[in-house]
């Protein structure tokens, strides 16, 4: 049985989080995925990681995902990266390595460029930034884009939910709002991305673009052969927190 969630205020709603109280420094966060939520496989790993290892970690829903307030479809980009900045700016003190999976890739970039003095390091998992733009929407037809332009929203069937995926214009629109693969991206503290080479939601190639633009020298990839998106095997499990402790 998991922890309880306490809940923050936060410009969306309340969002539901879990902190794991330690003395070590920096303290990690974790910044999850597109529609998914804190009591995944490498979040829950991950605190129970800080658990033995006295580390400060927090791990918190976007709005409209898991226990947090909010409809899941009335979200984008730019909301969930607001919500990533009020609770880190609440919820935290000192220096914090970011942990972004997927999408949290984006939002952890986003994050970072907002608070560049507050982060010691981050950690990318499969990083998606600007997916909604590089691998979203080239992967649909033209009937499919005409429905999100026309109705506002296209539902299909998750690989990962019984429910279906529900893409919004406004999901979209906000995306090319907050694009950070269009240049050079200014982040310059370590950086250590975790890439499986199987992953059929994000290609490893988009992951080799985003390190190639991001600034700071001190960028490592581990590319994982047989590795899919979630990159959740006891052997991934392990990567992630070797790679977070050597940070």
């Amino acid at each position: 049985m998991t922890d309880t969630p306490q809940y923050f205020p936060g410009p969306h709603g309340r969002l539901a989080y879990r902190q794991v109280s330690g003395e070590g420094h920096p303290g990690i966060i974790w910044l999850g995925g597109f529609r998914s939520d804190m009591l995944g496989t490498k979040a829950e790993f991950l605190s129970d990681w800080a658990k033995s290892n006295n580390r400060p970690y927090l791990r918190f829903d976007y709005s409209g995902h898991g226990e947090s307030d909010g409809k899941f479809a009335d979200g984008c980009i730019g909301e969930w990266a607001a919500d990533a900045l009020a609770i880190f700016d609440a919820q935290t003190q000192g220096p914090q390595i970011l942990v972004g999976s997927s999408m949290g890739g984006w939002i952890a970039t986003l994050l970072a460029l907002q608070r560049p003095d507050r982060i010691a390091a981050i950690t990318f998992i499969a990083p998606a930034p600007d997916f909604t733009e590089k691998l979203m929407w080239p992967s649909f037809s033209d009937a499919q884009r005409e429905i999100i332009l026309s109705k506002g929203r296209l539902e299909q069937p998750s690989e990962y939910s019984d429910e279906p995926e529900i893409i919004t214009k406004k999901l979209i629109e906000d995306g090319r709002r907050n694009l950070v693969m269009d240049g050079p991206v200014p982040i310059h503290c370590p950086v250590r991305i975790l890439q499986g080479m199987k992953d059929e939601a994000v290609p490893y190639g988009h992951a080799l673009a985003f390190a190639e633009l991001i600034e700071t020298s001190d960028v490592e990839i581990s590319l994982v052969k047989n590795g899919d998106h979630r990159l959740s095997e006891p052997t991934d499990l392990q990567r992630l927190t070797d790679t977070i402790s050597a940070l």
